[in-house]
């Protein structure tokens, strides 16, 4: 197929690219920046530039570049600043998944695109009771905490308006296996906590294992829902002290829920103590998929061995010294 891939030059897009193009798909990759277009060229793919949130341009680009599919990728999360309000964080990539994605939508009308295939995410979004492993099948909170609410209107704006297209949602775990992962500088420094008795599940996801499992979703017939997470859901008591271990630092601080609440505001308590992780049954039965990195247990360990070893020496600690013997 001829495939258009909006937020070709992302975490995940540049990891897409190059999978897309070996399974003999034509590509063609949005970018905003020269720079970015001659990776997204590099990566074997036609570079295009484009803001998904000008909707004329959106039009002409993908009527110009005349794909049989779609794949939505886009998003801001390069370079965050998190802040207490989960919201403000995370206002720009909400207008890609609202505005980007209505105008990605028209354009695929226009142009007689039925194969449509869109970035989503799994971790903390369903009903905070019962089961702490849930399906696609599951409910959605109906009540997130204030700070999360524009966020997660965001989501299901964008999966809504997807399947009611015919396409498919991909729910994600949360991403590793980048060296500028977002996680990676909070955890060295100590700023991510265990907070309360750490109960809270999440669900993880190697870049490569999400770019796989988005080019084989995008080989199948809509519309559906799956979470794209490993076979390993979590609480962040056990996953945060292997993560900050591999990244070469010392072992979480814990928090009370109060001074969390405090520090980092309501959300973060939240998804610490309460968030639910996701079942990769349903994308497994029905893609086809398998993870190549089943666990963050050892993928954490072979994802940053660079990042550690780097770090143990500007610490002036020998290489291969566990990190959690120091103090």
């Amino acid at each position: 197929m001829r495939v258009f891939v909006a937020g070709a030059s992302g975490a995940i897009g540049t990891r897409l690219l190059p999978q897309l193009v070996d399974r003999g798909h034509e590509v063609i990759g949005t970018s905003r920046s020269a720079e970015k277009a001659e990776q997204i060229r590099a990566l074997g793919a036609e570079p295009v530039a484009l803001d998904l949130l000008d909707r004329a341009a959106v039009r002409r680009v993908v009527l110009e570049a005349a794909p049989d599919a779609i794949v939505h990728q886009a998003t801001a999360l390069a370079d965050l600043n998190f802040s207490r309000n989960f919201d403000r964080t995370f206002a720009q990539t909400s207008r890609l998944r609202t505005e980007g994605t209505d105008a990605l939508l028209a354009a695929a009308r226009e142009a007689g695109i039925h194969r449509f295939v869109a970035q989503s995410f799994a971790s903390y979004r369903t009903a905070r009771e019962g089961a702490w492993v849930k399906t696609e099948r599951d409910a959605l909170d109906p009540d997130p905490p204030a700070k999360m609410r524009e966020s997660s209107a965001a989501m299901c704006y964008l999966e809504e308006a997807v399947i009611d297209a015919g396409g498919i949602v991909l729910r994600y775990g949360l991403f590793y296996g980048a060296a500028n992962d977002g996680l990676i500088e909070p955890v060295r420094k100590r700023q991510y906590p265990i907070i309360g008795d750490g109960g809270g599940v999440a669900s993880w996801i190697h870049l490569d294992d999400a770019a796989a499992a988005t080019v084989l979703a995008l080989e199948h017939d809509g519309p559906g829902i799956f979470n794209v997470v490993d076979d390993d859901p979590a609480p962040v008591r056990e996953w945060l002290p292997v993560l900050a271990n591999a990244l070469g630092a010392a072992p979480p601080r814990r928090f009370p829920r109060w001074l969390a609440r405090l520090l980092a505001g309501e959300v973060a308590v939240v998804m610490g103590t309460e968030g639910r992780g996701a079942s990769n049954a349903e994308a497994k039965r029905r893609l086809g998929w398998r993870p190549r990195h089943p666990s963050w247990r050892e993928g954490f360990v072979a994802a940053y061995e660079g990042v550690r070893t780097a770090a143990l020496d500007a610490d002036g600690l020998p290489p291969g010294r566990p990190a959690l013997s120091r103090q």
